[in-house]
């Protein structure tokens, strides 16, 4: 296997390569800096890259390699979101208005480096997170490496742009209304938001409400169940991506509010996706529950407004941020306290009711996104509600699995006409991380989609 191969073989694989003695970390490391290099001045995947750091640490891992000693990811280049802590530099959340430094690693990135993984660099996101594209008028445009003219989405998309141009072997992104889903679904890759709580935001409490969590986004699966293990040890992630076993499925196409459309090659892919888990001796049933109850949307425009406004409350400079970020947490600063709490008050009552489909089904299917990914600047002259009217529209079966706490995933499911990736979203109940690898595991094997390179 030559170093490009390498590059983009993906976290599981590479450690596999790293404990034979195929390869060694310092010749993957540095391939990957070379690649960052080459490739990043037009991709801007990377805030920061860790060059001297990580050629360091690799000779490091190379030479406790040769001792025999063992980690999960000992070698293994990875990257980290830019919401994740990093001891001595500012926890800058996509903005430029943060200059108080961290005083420690993130616990995320502690366990990592624990692992032996190599950091290899800082991925970028929109500001605070808000909006399922990378972009700000003062960094530029994340793009997507399947076409420089499209967004790989967001608020993950450093991450996802920086696993599927193979700059790094796997990346951690966060997710609060889809942020590791979306730009999984624009680039092809696999990406699963684990359910609350799971994976440890120390030292964040309480993020978005308990809207975020955080997860891998990987080229397969494989390699994010060897990333939850070490993120979330004694689940035993791994083994579930070979179970071979039958699951009950729901298939639903009914978007989370009236009136919105989906794309028919998204239509086309999720349909797709369901009869070939028919074909794998699946029960798949179509159910579309009825979710057209306004005031469930409205609760998390009001938690996602509200949270918005605290994100820019906790900034050293808030002054510095782009002018839609601003109006964004002003129309959350604008919200009573009492319609705030009667979102929060909410949550049971969804959280009951949505859970009621896994009493008799072990995962529900439903497309990532409405249409397939942004282009660059796309809703750049849309004034600020319409953009997040459109940002809701385009995302809309995301935002209930953060409110509920529930793990999901996104799963690569081919490509448009033109070449774009499409994606469908594995949901499973609420401890059901093993679930989803499986299924998904399936899918690869049944379908792979890693041969493919942008």
């Amino acid at each position: 296997m030559d170093l490009t191969d390498a590059c983009f073989a993906g976290a599981a694989r590479q450690a596999e390569l790293l404990r034979s003695g195929t390869l060694t970390s310092r010749d993957l490391v540095a391939e990957c800096l070379r690649r960052i290099d080459r490739h990043d001045r037009a991709l801007n995947a990377f805030r920061l890259v860790f060059a001297e750091r990580a050629l360091a640490e690799a000779a490091d891992a190379d030479a406790r390699l040769a001792r025999g000693e063992t980690a999960p990811l000992l070698g293994v280049p990875v990257a980290v979101k830019e919401d994740l802590a990093l001891a001595g530099l500012p926890t800058t959340r996509g903005t430029a208005a943060v200059d108080t430094p961290a005083p420690a690693d993130a616990e995320v990135v502690r366990r990592l480096r624990a692992a032996g993984a190599v950091v290899v660099g800082r991925t970028r996101m929109p500001e605070l997170g808000l909006w399922p594209y990378t972009e700000s008028s003062w960094a530029g445009a994340t793009r997507n490496p399947w076409s420089p003219d499209h967004s790989p989405g967001g608020s993950s998309g450093g991450s996802a742009t920086a696993v599927a141009a193979g700059l790094v072997g796997a990346a951690v992104g966060t997710d609060g209304a889809g942020s590791i889903r979306i730009p999984a679904a624009g680039t092809g890759l696999f990406g699963l938001k684990p359910r609350r709580d799971l994976v440890p935001l120390a030292p964040e409490r309480d993020v978005w409400g308990g809207l975020v969590a955080a997860g891998p986004i990987t080229r397969h699966v494989a390699d994010a169940a060897l990333l939850l293990d070490v993120l979330a040890p004694g689940h035993d992630h791994a083994s579930a991506v070979t179970d071979g076993r039958a699951l009950r499925i729901a298939v639903s196409l009914r978007p989370w509010g009236p009136g919105i459309g989906v794309h028919p090659e998204v239509r086309d892919a999720v349909l797709d996706t369901a009869g070939l888990l028919a074909d794998l001796g699946h029960d798949v049933t179509r159910v579309d529950p009825d979710l057209h109850d306004l005031t469930g949307p409205a609760a998390f425009a009001a938690r996602y407004l509200h949270s918005a406004a605290a994100g820019e409350q906790a900034l050293d400079r808030p002054d510095r941020l782009d002018a839609r970020t601003r109006a964004v947490a002003a129309l959350g600063r604008a919200l009573p306290a009492p319609l705030v709490r009667a979102a929060h008050a909410r949550t049971a009552a969804l959280t009951r009711d949505a859970n009621r489909l896994f009493d008799d089904h072990d995962l529900l299917l439903t497309p990532v996104l409405t249409r397939p990914p942004l282009r660059v600047g796309e809703w750049d002259r849309l004034p600020t509600v319409a953009a997040l009217l459109a940002a809701a529209r385009m995302t809309t079966f995301l935002h209930l699995w953060n409110v509920t706490g529930n793990p999901a995933a996104s799963v690569p499911a081919g490509h448009t006409r033109t070449g774009l990736p499409l994606a469908v979203q594995l949901v499973a109940a609420p401890d059901g991380e093993r679930t989803i690898l499986t299924a998904a595991g399936q899918l690869q094997r049944a379908r792979p989609w890693t041969d493919r390179h942008p």
